[in-house]
Parts: C-alpha cells; structure tokens; sequence
C-alpha cells in the first residue's frame, strides 16, 4: 500500500519508511505542486492542513504530520513555531538555550500530530504521540536533526542527539504516532483488502 506524506522533505519520508520498514506500507513525496499555507494554530490543525493539500493533488491515501518542541517554562513555546523559531538549526537551538538560562523548570516535550486523509478526503484517523524530556544546558550528540541535542529524554541520560537512528525511531514522538497510525491501518484498512 502506498500512501503520499504531506512533506516536501525526502529526509522525512525516508526517516518514516525506516520506521514502517517490512509492514507493507511504503510512503511517497507528494506530487509536484505541494505548498501547504500553514495556518494552523495548534499542531493537528497544522496536521490536517498538510494532509488535506496533498490529497487534493493526489487524490489518495494521504497521511501528515505537524510536530515540534514544546517547553513549559516557554509557556509551550516554541511550539507550531519550532521549525521555524530561527534561520537554521543551530540558530533556534541557540535562542531556546538563551531563552532557558535563567529557567530551573526545564520540563519539555516533543509532540506530533498526525492526520490520515483516505482517498474520498475524508479525515480516517488521526492521533498525537508525545515524547517526555527536557532542555539540557549545552548541546550534546551529533546524531539526529533540529532539537535533538538539547533534548534529553525523561528516564534517560542521553539526548535525543546521543541516540542511534534505530533508537530514535522506536521513541521518537513521530514513531509513537505512527505507529498508531499502522496500528489502525492493519486492523481495519489492509485487513479487508487481503
């Protein structure tokens, strides 16, 4: 089974297909044209946003996801904003760290929301997979991508940076939430088509 993955990031949909590896389920780029106006103001609104633009292109199963990191002393922030919070990665890593030296509350969260669009268009199922951490003082790792090296996970001394890929990818929100997504698509979808 195919299904498009409202992304115009081949990392990511590799990092999915990684993650789905053997189950039968191979994700695909949108096609040419994919430009989502993300005005969502919560990560499923950005979610479904994503979802539904790709669909409209390819008129079949498509799946999404909206994630990011969320800091309680921040109030959340960055939040829907995180891929975008400064220029480059190191820039956004640099603010967070700047913005948290005089916090002792250093509680965070990864979060992703995802949203599976069937091919009449139709919301099929959607979820929210959280992963419990929170802001080290200095980077450490070069493994991963974005926030990972000052996210350390909650009952772990490693960022997620210090991780191998196949760690990464049985803990990571985004693996949390798709695997829900298989979850579903094996019992009531895939199922039915054997």
């Amino acid at each position: 089974m195919k299904i498009v993955l409202a992304s115009s990031n081949p990392h990511k949909v590799q990092e999915i297909n990684d993650i789905v590896s053997g189950s039968g389920i191979e994700f695909i780029l949108p096609p040419v044209g994919f430009d989502p106006n993300e005005t969502g103001t919560t990560f499923e609104e950005s979610s479904y946003i994503k979802a539904i633009e790709a669909w409209k292109l390819s008129k079949t199963w498509t799946l999404a996801d909206d994630s990011g990191l969320c800091i309680s002393a921040l109030d959340g922030k960055p939040g829907i904003y995180s891929a975008r919070y400064a220029e480059t990665p190191a820039l956004r890593i640099e603010r967070v760290l700047n913005e948290m030296q005089e916090q002792v509350n250093r509680d965070a969260h990864f979060s992703c929301a995802m949203t599976l669009i069937n091919p009449d268009g139709n919301i099929e199922f959607k979820y929210q997979g959280i992963c419990e951490g929170f802001i080290t003082y200095a980077p450490r790792g070069t493994n991963g991508f974005g926030y990972d090296p000052i996210f350390q996970l909650k009952n772990s001394d490693k960022t997620m940076a210090e991780l191998s890929e196949a760690e990464k990818n049985n803990i990571s929100h985004r693996s949390i939430a798709l695997k829900k997504v298989l979850e579903y698509l094996n019992e009531n979808i895939i199922s039915k088509v054997r």
